[in-house]
């Protein structure tokens, strides 16, 4: 897998990003390393406020930071021409540079003069291991719980890292598989899935979450979501890579349509359940749903208990917010 060090602290740069949702690798981060983020970069203050001290490259550099991280993960993963002054800026600094988008910082020849000069390193994450195998489809030992999502941008991570959380917490074996750049960040390895060549992504999911002691539980973090119209292939070959045994299916409280995608509504819970059965099966005959985890955070708490109550008695399925209940109703039911 592919491992990272990057230089703590981090300044997280968020540029005029103001949508939460694309904004989401810095608000991971900070979520769960705030120890390692000092500060935040913005263009202006409608940009997205994560809570942590605005900064500007100077502040970050007398304060001690390591890295400038960019926090934005925007539609396409390109980097635009309005960053490149900060961006510049910090790598003459001596600040690392890290991305996680699928265009990389060391293909640009103003960034990587200005790293020169600085004697500062440009870090993508976003760049699978090389060689990688088509999959096999052969059952591996060990156990397995996947993160699936309605939709993208809604808790998978979050999610999956709970799980690992509150499975370690009950005495359990298990590790945290980062599929995603922020996911990578946090656990410091993993493989970026959404960079790797359609061919090789079962056989990617499969080194992901290799061979282990039969009591062993792999919690892998989601990509994508088996209905969207732009990522839905990331999302098939992960489920038929890692072979789960379990999953959880996430979901936004009140979403209506794909975010970003509004002329595509949003499918059930209930259809996510079936298609992901339908498809993993091929790779595992026992996949089971063993809960359903929501984002609520824009509900009253009066709301929150209603609505995760009437989500558990429909499909008969422990129903949580991680963030606010924590995953123990689903660990109980491994």
């Amino acid at each position: 897998m592919k491992s990272i060090t990057l230089k703590a602290p981090y300044v997280i740069y968020i540029g005029d990003e103001h949508r939460e949702a694309y904004a989401k690798t810095g608000v991971g981060l900070v979520q769960w390393r705030p120890e390692l983020c000092c500060g935040q970069i913005r263009h202006s203050s409608d940009a997205f406020d994560m809570d942590i001290p605005d900064m500007t490259v100077a502040d970050a550099v007398a304060a001690g930071a390591g890295s400038i991280v960019i926090g934005t993960a925007p539609v396409g993963g390109t980097v635009p021409d309005s960053w490149m002054p900060v961006l510049k800026e910090a790598a003459a600094a001596g600040l690392d540079v890290v991305a996680g988008l699928h265009s990389h910082l060391n293909d640009v020849p103003e960034l990587v003069e200005a790293a020169n000069k600085g004697g500062s390193q440009l870090i993508d994450v976003r760049v699978p291991p090389v060689e990688l195998p088509i999959g096999t489809g052969k059952k591996r030992s060990g156990k397995r719980l996947l993160t699936v999502g309605t939709d993208c941008a809604l808790g998978k991570k979050y999610t999956a890292l709970q799980l690992d959380k509150d499975m370690r917490a009950a005495g359990l074996n298990v590790d945290f598989r980062a599929t995603g750049q922020t996911g990578i960040m946090i656990a410091g390895n993993g493989i970026p899935l959404d960079a790797v060549v359609a061919d090789f992504i079962h056989g990617a999911a499969e080194i992901l979450s290799p061979d282990n002691d039969d009591d062993h539980w792999d919690v892998i973090e989601g990509q994508g979501g088996i209905f969207h119209p732009g990522y839905a292939a990331v999302s098939h070959g992960l489920l038929v890579g890692s072979q789960p045994d379990a999953f959880v299916v996430c979901h936004h409280a009140h979403r209506e349509f794909i975010s970003g995608w509004d002329g595509f509504p949003l499918r059930s819970i209930g259809e996510v359940i079936e298609r992901t059965i339908e498809i993993g099966e091929l790779t595992n005959p026992d996949i089971r749903c063993v809960g359903i985890s929501v984002n609520t955070k824009h509900l009253e708490a009066q709301e929150r208990q209603g609505y995760l109550s009437g989500l558990a008695d429909k499909y008969g399925l422990p129903c949580v917010d991680p963030m606010i209940t924590g995953t123990g109703d689903i660990v109980s039911n491994l």
